[in-house]
């Protein structure tokens, strides 16, 4: 019938997470969900046999989070 792979799993919660994301109106909590949002597609890129563009990007998006955490969080 209808199967969906492990990767297409980690694809569509990874895109779900990110769209929750950008619902939260603490920029904070905005950056801690997108950072796992990232961090699931980066494992999406890596099951995909590595779709760099994919990697690049949210790896990316993963440290600027990080760093504006870190920031946010040094700064109290």
């Amino acid at each position: 019938m209808f199967t969906i792979s492990l990767t297409e799993w980690v694809g569509y919660a990874a895109s779900l997470v990110l769209m929750i994301s950008f619902l939260m109106k603490n920029i904070n909590t905005l950056r801690i969900i997108n950072s796992i949002g990232a961090i699931l597609f980066i494992a999406y890129g890596i099951m995909l046999a590595i779709s760099w563009p994919i990697i690049i990007t949210n790896t990316f998006i993963l440290g600027v989070n990080v760093y504006f955490l870190n920031k946010h969080f040094r700064s109290k």
